[in-house]
């Protein structure tokens, strides 16, 4: 039951993102699908969340609660850290990009934490979708 409620927490947001993304929507401009993580050499943050949502979705689920948490979130976290790189390439705000490099750093430590319980659960780190 917690898993189920977990999940649904997870990809609700991705979901929704997802959603707002279709081509052809307002919230997506014409021509464009959002699978490029860079539209007109600006950030394009929708489709990051596609990106990341497709991958958390490919993920093949091991029936372990704590195991397909740790490996759902690991991905989720590498979305943020994308997204926060591309705000230090692209942002001009020092207030944001300062919060960019804070989540950079916060979001390494928690995938090391997510890695070291995965090592000891027999899980392959290194072959998960990034």
């Amino acid at each position: 039951m917690a898993f189920a409620v977990l999940s649904v927490a997870l990809l609700q947001p991705l979901a929704f993102a997802q959603m707002q993304m279709k081509p052809g929507s307002e919230a997506m401009p014409s021509g464009k699908t959002g699978t490029s993580s860079m539209q007109s050499g600006a950030m394009d943050m929708k489709g990051m969340m596609k990106d990341n949502n497709d991958k958390m979705s490919s993920m093949k689920m091991t029936g372990n609660a704590d195991v397909d948490f740790a490996m759902m979130m690991r991905i989720h976290h590498h979305g943020a850290i994308d997204m926060a790189e591309a705000e230090l390439r692209d942002g001009k705000d020092p207030q944001m990009k300062k919060m960019a490099k804070s989540i950079i750093a916060a979001q390494k430590k928690e995938i090391a934490t997510f890695d070291k319980f995965l090592a000891k659960q027999g899980q392959p780190v290194e072959k998960m979708a990034k």
